[in-house]
C-alpha cells in the first residue's frame, strides 16, 4: 500500500496531521507513507522514520504551475490512497486528478463530490482537531486519539544543552493573528512572575525579535534571553521540551510543545478552545477571560485587529498561571 498525506495550510496543521502517519504505519507497517506540505513547513517532518518522502507545494513558483507539476508527480508515484486534510480548492484539484483508487476528504473541500470518501468536518463541538483528522481513517481500523509527535535531532538538542540553562521558562509572544496574540503588557507581567524562578526565554521566528526584545527588555535583560529568528523550528521543540513551562498563544507554537509533551499553559484570547486547537500534553493548562463577551469568539482565526476596539478578550487573569 502507497499512502499520500495532503496537508499544505500552516505549521501547526501539519503538526497534527503527524497522527494520521503514526495510525497508518501501526496499522500498515510495510505502507509507504509520504506528506505534502507547504513550503517552509517540511522541516518540522524532518527524521520522521514512518514517512518515506516529503513533497513541497511552493506556491511561489506560481500556482498553475505548481499545481501541474505535483499532479503529474503525484500520478506517477501510484498512491493506493490519497487523504487529503486540506480543506480548500487546489489540494481537492490534486487528490482528484492524483489517480487513487481511494480518495478520502472532509466534506468542506469543494472537490469532495469527487472523492471515494468524505468525512463531515465539525467545528465548535469541542473535538479536537487530531481526532477530526484520525476520523479520515477511522474505517481502516485508527485510534480516536493520538498526541502529535515531532523528532528532533541529535545536533537539535544539542543547540539546547549548550545554552547551559538550569531552570527556564519559554515565551512564545507573537502569532500571524493579532486577536489570538495575548497583549504584548501581559507576556511582560508574565515575565515579571516568571523570572525569580528561572531564566525566561523569548523565542519565535526572525519576524517576532523586536517584540520579544521589548518584552525581554521590560522584565530584565540579565535574566532573559531573546532566541527568537536563532533556533530551527525542531532546535525550538528541543528546547520546550526541556523547559519547567512553555507559554503560548493558540498558534504554532501550542503544538510544537504538545508534540514533545512539554508542560505547557495556552492562552486563548479571540478563539476558543471548543474549536478543536488546544494543547494535548499531559500537564497542560488553558486560560481564557473569565469576562463574558458576546463579541468572543469573533472567528475560527481571529483577525488583525479586534473588530470592537477594546480587544478585551485578551485582557486574562494570570493569577492562576502555573509556573
Amino acid at each position: 500500500m502507497r499512502f499520500l498525506i495532503i496537508q499544505t495550510a500552516f505549521l501547526g496543521d501539519v503538526i497534527l496531521a503527524t497522527p494520521v502517519v503514526s495510525e497508518l504505519s501501526r496499522l500498515f507497517p510495510s505502507a509507504e507513507i509520504d506528506v505534502l506540505v507547504r513550503k517552509g513547513n517540511e522541516s518540522i517532518l524532518a527524521n520522521n522514520s514512518k514517512i518515506r518522502s516529503v513533497e513541497i507545494f511552493n506556491k511561489k513558483e506560481g500556482k498553475l504551475k505548481e499545481l501541474s507539476r505535483l499532479r503529474k508527480l503525484i500520478r506517477s508515484n501510484n498512491y493506493s490512497h490519497v487523504i487529503n486534510l486540506h480543506r480548500f480548492g487546489s489540494s481537492g484539484i490534486l487528490t482528484f486528478l492524483s489517480g487513487a483508487k481511494e480518495k478520502i476528504c472532509f466534506d468542506k473541500n469543494p472537490f469532495s463530490f469527487c472523492y471515494s470518501r468524505k468525512v463531515k468536518h465539525e467545528i465548535g463541538t469541542g473535538k479536537h482537531e487530531v481526532e477530526r483528522n484520525l476520523e479520515l481513517i477511522s474505517y481502516l481500523g485508527a485510534e480516536k486519539s493520538l498526541r502529535p509527535e515531532v523528532f528532533p535531532s541529535a545536533s537539535d538538542y544539542s543547540k539546547v544543552t549548550v545554552l547551559e540553562l538550569a531552570n527556564y521558562y519559554c515565551l512564545a509572544p507573537a502569532s500571524v493573528w493579532f486577536t489570538k496574540q495575548l497583549p504584548e503588557h501581559k507576556w511582560v507581567e508574565l515575565g515579571l512572575k516568571l523570572i525569580s524562578h528561572g531564566t525566561v526565554v523569548l523565542v519565535g521566528g526572525p519576524a517576532d525579535f523586536e517584540l520579544c526584545e521589548r518584552i525581554r527588555l521590560q522584565i530584565g535583560g540579565e535574566s532573559s534571553l531573546n532566541l527568537a529568528g536563532k533556533l530551527s523550528v525542531l532546535e525550538s521543540c528541543a528546547l520546550f521540551e526541556k523547559a519547567d513551562r512553555v507559554y503560548v498563544n493558540d498558534s504554532g507554537p501550542l503544538h510544537m510543545a504538545s508534540a514533545v509533551n512539554a508542560k505547557q499553559t495556552a492562552f486563548f484570547c479571540a478563539t476558543v478552545p471548543l474549536f478543536g486547537f488546544g494543547p494535548l500534553s499531559e500537564n497542560a493548562q488553558v486560560l481564557e477571560t473569565s469576562e463574558q463577551l458576546s463579541c468572543r469568539p469573533c472567528g475560527l482565526h481571529g483577525g488583525k485587529t479586534c473588530p470592537e476596539g477594546h480587544f478585551k478578550c485578551g485582557e486574562i487573569d494570570l493569577k492562576s498561571v502555573l509556573l
